[in-house]
């Protein structure tokens, strides 16, 4: 099967898709849209992908949008190594933790968000960065909570799951955007773990093709 991811270096929901792809061993390969210059939403893209987001992944002419969608393909195609664990509550943990990165902290802070805090309500950066930190933090906070009652390692156990690919990815943009992580150290320690695996170096955005020099 060929695999091509529709990729941009920086953005969190590629950056999860890549670990996912790592961590199943699949080889892939990689176009870019560079978000700050609109280029997802040229028709063409547009055409395939109707949102005109990324990631995208196209499976042999299989067009697969929304990062954790494509996460549980994955999963469901390549089983192997897993990224849910065995039993059925173990899993809805799982699951909530990266829908709890997915859906609750990071639509909040993208980039479509933030340039219409920017445009639309004159918000200076000052403004932006605060409201980046606000939903961040909140969200960290349920997280580190969960992590204590059911992390090892990693995010949940000893092993990377789906909430780890959703983790490291927020953390990075936790960083650059400068928001103070003290109160969120086992979140951190995650991180610290996930970043000594070649699975998630790899993923990192400073490694891709299309990163800036």
């Amino acid at each position: 099967m060929n695999l091509v991811l529709h990729d941009y270096w920086r953005s969190s929901a590629a950056y999860r898709v890549r670990i996912a792809l790592n961590l199943k061993g699949l080889d892939y390969a990689q176009i870019s849209h560079d978000l700050r210059k609109g280029a997802q939403r040229d028709p063409a893209y547009v055409a395939l992908n109707p949102l005109g987001r990324v990631p995208m992944l196209d499976a042999d002419g299989l067009m697969l949008t929304q990062s954790l969608a494509i996460i549980e393909w994955l999963e469901e195609t390549h089983p192997k190594p897993p990224l849910l664990p065995g039993t059925a509550n173990e899993r809805a943990i799982v699951r909530a933790m990266a829908q709890l990165v997915a859906c609750d902290i990071h639509p909040l802070n993208n980039l479509a968000v933030l340039q219409t805090l920017r445009r639309r309500f004159d918000a200076d950066e000052e403004a932006v960065n605060a409201w980046i930190a606000h939903w961040i933090a909140q969200g960290f906070g349920a997280l580190e909570t969960m992590i204590a009652r059911h992390g090892g390692t990693f995010a949940f156990g000893e092993a990377p799951t789906m909430a780890d690919c959703c983790v490291v990815p927020q953390l990075y943009s936790a960083r650059r955007f400068g928001v103070d992580l003290r109160k969120f150290p086992r979140i951190v320690a995650v991180g610290e773990a996930c970043a000594a695996l070649h699975t998630f170096d790899a993923a990192d955005p400073a490694r891709q093709p299309d990163a800036d020099p």
